[in-house]
């Protein structure tokens, strides 16, 4: 997801397309790592699982490494996509949590309603490319620690608690969004 979504702002693509290379770069991962690891490749939604029950929290350590480790590697082969807040520090954090929030809330949505791999991915890959696209030009639309750790360390653009902190918040809040059982 890195490496196509930071390879699409390395190109100079312009913001709907890079929105479509990030929506759909998670919509071709979910599609081929969910039935092998649940897909889980942004630790905001890791986070958020484990702390639901959903996911074993010793599995953690690893999936984050993993995550972080995968998106550090695409940087530097992209050298490009460092997410910059256009906003002030308090409207991107805010911001950051509430767009992470939503593209949780429709991660437990689908997730609960069993939906079959192909609309889990079509899914979550459509809710990253549209708040991609509507929240990218005030905060880089990160929604993922990994998305933005390993690009921010390599062009050294810094905002790593922002990008840390705020999906992370976003991702948990949502599980208490109270959940209908149909």
């Amino acid at each position: 997801m890195v490496f196509c979504g930071t390879g699409s702002i390395a190109l100079g693509w312009n913001s709907l397309s890079v929105s479509i290379a990030f929506g759909a770069s998670v919509f071709l991962a979910i599609l081929i790592f969910q039935p092998i690891s649940g897909a889980h490749i942004n630790p905001a939604v890791s986070i958020a699982f484990a702390v639901n029950g959903d996911l074993e929290k010793r599995a953690l350590p690893g999936y984050i490494s993993a995550q972080i480790f995968g998106g550090l590697i695409a940087a530097l082969i992209t050298t490009s996509g460092a997410t910059v807040p256009n906003e002030e520090f308090h409207i991107s954090f805010l911001i950051e949590i509430i767009i992470t929030l939503l593209l949780m809330y429709s991660i437990h949505v689908l997730v609960r309603k069993n939906a079959n791999l192909p609309t889990l991915a079509l899914g979550v890959g459509l809710t990253v490319g549209i708040l991609a696209y509507f929240f990218g030009s005030f905060t880089g639309a990160s929604m993922n620690p990994a998305r933005s750790i390993g690009p921010n360390i390599v062009t050294e653009s810094g905002n790593l608690i922002l990008y840390i902190f705020a999906p992370i918040i976003g991702a948990v809040l949502s599980n208490f969004i109270p959940k209908n059982k149909n």
